[in-house]
């Protein structure tokens, strides 16, 4: 049982009872559960407390977790983009988040901002949750496709192609003649 335990800690950094819904059916009941995070805790392996706001009962968590918890609630919000596959355990999506659930599929994705789900892309579509300005549309979409900033030598190539236009369109220009005196 401390295995499974020790596992579930791995796996999300932070246990709580409503973080385990997407577990599997043979999972011991989180009673039998907490008995063991109880016991981890009393041995200082464990931290206890209340991490994750908007959850009753209690929550457990490894020090490194509460240290990188502790970082980031300083750090404060960056716009950073993270997307994770439908089928991972991270997709916790309608579960710890409010809104829609993506189905657990491994064609599916789910793209945070903050940490909070921003779009959902299901098959070839792309869902967004909440408005967003053009940019970050532009930006979330090529997140969900795997890719987090536009590649670097886009816009080079971008650019190279502008130069090698305007160098046909001169060679294709009449040129004045020059005439000798």
């Amino acid at each position: 049982m401390e295995q499974i335990a020790l596992a579930l800690l791995r796996r999300y950094g932070i246990v709580f009872m409503r973080m385990l819904e997407r577990e599997a059916a043979w999972l011991p009941r989180w009673r039998d559960l907490l008995r063991v995070y109880r016991k981890l805790e009393a041995r200082g392996e464990i931290r206890g407390g209340r991490f994750v706001s908007g959850f009753s009962g209690e929550q457990f968590a490894p020090p490194e977790a509460v240290a990188a918890l502790r970082a980031i609630r300083r750090r404060g919000p960056n716009e950073s983009l993270v997307s994770v596959s439908g089928a991972d355990p991270l997709n916790l999506a309608g579960i710890l988040t409010p809104g829609p659930k993506l189905a657990s599929l491994v064609g599916n994705r789910v793209l945070y901002r903050d940490g909070i789900p921003l779009a959902f892309l299901e098959g070839n579509s792309t869902r967004f949750l909440e408005p967003v300005e053009p940019k970050m549309e532009n930006r979330a979409r090529l997140a969900l496709h795997g890719h987090a900033e536009p590649a670097a030598h886009l816009p080079r190539l971008r650019r190279l192609a502008q130069l090698e236009a305007a160098r046909a369109a001169d060679e294709k220009r009449p040129r004045a003649r020059r005439t000798a005196a």
